[in-house]
C-alpha cells in the first residue's frame, strides 16, 4: 500500500458514502423508527447506531482479509500480479461508470438482492428483535448485501494483496461512509448533493482503475 492508493481510497470512501445513504438508509430508518424506542435517550439512541455500525463495519473487515488473501495467493509471480492488477483496474473502471448512473448492472443486482424470499425473511426478523445483539447482527446483515461501493473496496482489497491490509481498506471504508450515515438522521438536506459527491467518488474510482491496469500492464510485460 502506498500514499497514491490510500489517498485514493478516502477520497472514494468518503464522497462515494452518500451512496451508502441510498442504499442502506432502510436499514438507519429502521433503527430510527422501529428498532429503537422513541422515549430513549440521545445518548441511548447514539450507543444503538453505534453498535449496529460496529457490526457493518466488522462484514467489511472480514470481506478485506478474504479478498486481500485472495490478491496475495493468485499472485503467486509477478506476471501473474500484473494480470490480476489489470483485471482489477478494468472492473474499477467499470464500477466507476456504473456509479455514475451510466450503467445500471449495479443498481439491478443490489435492488434483486433485498427481494428474495430469505433475505427478506432475515431482514425482518432482526428489525423486529429488541436484543441489543440483534442491532450488531442487523449490521452485519448489512454489511453483506451486494453493494457496489463495497465491490469496489474488495477490489481494492484485492490490490493490496494481503489479508491484513484488505481488512485495513475496508475498515478505512466503513469508517469513512460513517458521516454520512449518521448524518442521515439529521440532516436531509445532505442528500441534495449526493449526484454531485457520487460523480466526484466515480472518477477517483476510474482514475485508480485506470492507474492499476497501467501499473498491471507494465508488471506482467515488462522483462526481469
Amino acid at each position: 500500500m502506498n500514499a497514491i492508493s490510500f489517498s485514493a481510497i478516502l477520497l472514494a470512501a468518503f464522497t462515494g458514502s452518500v451512496h451508502c445513504v441510498g442504499m442502506c438508509g432502510g436499514f438507519v430508518a429502521a433503527l430510527s423508527g422501529h428498532k429503537i424506542d422513541k422515549n430513549t435517550s440521545l445518548s441511548g439512541k447514539l450507543f444503538f447506531h453505534f453498535i449496529y455500525h460496529c457490526g457493518r463495519i466488522s462484514s467489511y473487515a472480514l470481506l478485506g482479509a478474504l479478498f486481500g488473501f485472495l490478491g496475495q495467493v493468485i499472485s503467486l509471480s509477478d506476471k501473474a500480479q500484473g494480470l490480476l492488477w489489470f483485471a482489477i483496474g478494468c472492473f474499477m473502471m467499470a464500477l466507476g461508470v456504473s456509479l455514475m448512473g451510466k450503467a445500471k448492472f449495479l443498481t439491478y443486482l443490489e435492488s434483486s438482492f433485498m427481494l428474495k424470499p430469505a433475505v427478506k425473511k432475515v431482514y425482518y426478523f432482526l428489525k423486529s428483535s429488541k436484543s441489543l445483539s440483534s442491532f450488531y447482527l442487523m449490521g452485519v446483515f448489512n454489511g453483506f448485501i451486494p453493494c457496489g461501493l463495497v465491490y469496489v473496496f474488495a477490489a481494492f482489497a484485492a490490490v493490496s494483496g494481503s489479508a491484513f491490509w484488505g481488512a485495513v481498506v475496508m475498515v478505512i471504508f466503513g469508517f469513512a461512509t460513517l458521516p454520512a450515515m449518521i448524518g442521515f438522521g439529521f440532516v436531509l438536506e445532505f442528500l441534495k448533493i449526493r449526484s454531485v459527491m457520487m460523480k466526484i467518488a466515480a472518477i477517483i474510482v476510474i482514475a485508480y482503475g485506470v492507474y492499476i491496469s497501467y501499473h498491471g500492464y507494465l508488471t506482467a510485460t515488462i522483462e526481469r
